[in-house]
């Protein structure tokens, strides 16, 4: 097999394969082997016919184009490893030449990785935000878990805003009554407006056992938008008792004995959160300036590739929240132009991070194990809330294991560049990475862990929406 490489551009190559037709031997006797067990011809058993009676009777030009179409890929493939092309995506395969007996000719274009070093990545600066923990914002985490203990008791007065409501719901449109738009038991909070329009302030002044009629615009549903009277009825009004943040909290909602011991593990804890978010930062920082600090040519097939994700990815998420990308791009501020250059940078930025840190691999001979792969594996399983074994079949199934093991090396390589990064925070203060990087406790796990906790303590006593008269 004779092989030629040919630059298109800095992104993309044209191979150039000649093949005499010998070499496609094994791939002729996989054509007939498959094709033998397809036709019948009288006298053979399936699968014993022989290759001149199958020409024949398939004709000739079929078996060689069934016979060039298995060998095409795998000849590809030899080339590109043979000509060291960092080929990205499917090839644009053509046929140039085709003589039975003698030679096979076809020309190969495909991007491919653009060509460069990297270099000066030791020692890069970053620096991060203070780490500030205040008084307040350990209030604002005990105040969390105070919602989290909080109950629900029944008062025998109208109704105000803050309060907690069971109601029934039904629609009429011009005096007909709407049997889809209607809802019994609904747990609601006055002045929290997310319910219909109209409906806080009717709410208000209400007693247990009234009900009133408001006019308002239907939201979901296939009377959206249309004008309705809506009639609410109440049935109870409750409000939320939060427990006094003394020492006995403290031994409810943990392991300590006083509320200054829990208040000073909440601000250890999220000292340690916010450490471990300033490594996170530098490590965004010190990637956004690799990438700043590279000017190289990007394939428009791959930029194009990760701008289509990175949409698709975000309509499901809208999809899902039950909104459109016209109301998620006037909460965002944004014209539809703004949104697509955004999109397109953050793409090329993404794509071109990706290129450095797998040439970064190369350079350094940075690998991954299976161990590691299984690390990676578990992780992502848990972020998604699927059983790791789910995950690893999907991603055999869906040919994803490459990609995986990418993400794992690029994960490396960056980690190269952080050993040898100079991280300060705004202050001045040197930031040793080894002070975050083995923190398991947050703020967060606390809060789910209490959050446990106050379920745990509501069915052994009142319940969380327990009434009390």
């Amino acid at each position: 097999m004779k092989t030629d490489v040919e630059e298109l551009s800095p992104t993309r190559v044209k191979l150039t394969v000649e093949v005499p037709f010998q070499e496609l031997d094994h791939a002729f006797d996989v054509t007939y082997k498959s094709l033998a067990k397809q036709v019948r011809i009288k006298g053979f058993r399936p699968g014993k016919a022989p290759a001149k009676l199958i020409d024949r009777y398939v004709g000739r030009g079929a078996v060689i184009s069934e016979a060039v179409n298995h060998a095409v890929p795998e000849l590809y493939n030899e080339a590109v490893q043979q000509q060291d092309v960092l080929a990205l995506g499917q090839p644009d395969v053509e046929i140039t030449k085709l003589e039975d007996g003698e030679e096979l000719a076809f020309t190969a274009e495909v991007d491919v990785r653009p060509k460069f070093e990297v270099t000066d990545y030791e020692g890069i600066e970053v620096t991060v935000d203070d780490v500030e923990v205040t008084d307040e914002q350990v209030t604002d985490q005990l105040n969390n878990l105070r919602e989290r203990f909080s109950a629900l008791t029944g008062v025998d007065r109208p109704a105000t805003s803050g309060d907690h409501v069971s109601i029934d719901l039904s629609a009429a449109v011009d005096g007909e009554k709407l049997d889809d738009v209607q809802a019994s038991g609904v747990s609601y909070e006055i002045g929290t407006n997310t319910m219909l329009e109209g409906l806080d302030d009717t709410l208000e002044g209400m007693s247990a056992g009234e009900s009133a009629t408001f006019a308002t615009k239907l939201v979901g549903g296939e009377h959206e938008g249309q004008d309705a009277d809506v009639t609410v009825t109440l049935h109870s009004v409750k409000v939320k008792e939060l427990p006094e943040l003394d020492d006995e909290f403290a031994q409810l909602a943990s392991e300590f004995d006083t509320i200054e011991e829990l208040r000073s593990d909440i601000a250890s804890r999220m000292e340690q959160s916010r450490r471990y978010q300033q490594l996170s930062q530098a490590r965004d920082r010190a990637m956004e300036k690799l990438v700043d600090s590279y000017d190289i040519p990007l394939p428009d097939s791959v930029v194009d590739e990760e701008i289509n994700r990175r949409r698709q990815s975000l309509e499901q998420q809208l999809s899902q929240s039950g909104l459109t990308k016209e109301s998620y791009l006037e909460s965002q501020g944004q014209s539809e132009e703004e949104f697509e250059a955004e999109l397109s940078s953050g793409a090329r930025s993404a794509v071109k991070a990706g290129f450095i840190l797998d040439q970064l691999a190369i350079q350094e001979e940075v690998s991954a194990g299976n161990e590691e792969l299984t690390q990676y594996v578990v992780e992502q399983a848990q972020r998604m809330g699927v059983s790791p074994d789910q995950l690893a079949n999907h991603l055999v199934e869906s040919n994803q294991i490459q990609v995986a093991y990418t993400e794992v090396v690029r994960s490396k390589a960056m980690d190269l560049v952080m050993e040898k990064a100079h991280i300060t925070d705004e202050s001045g203060n040197v930031i040793e990475q080894d002070r975050a990087e083995d923190t398991t406790g947050t703020v967060e796990a606390a809060e789910e862990t209490a959050e446990d906790a106050a379920e745990d303590t509501a069915e052994t006593e009142s319940g969380s929406d327990a009434e009390t008269k």
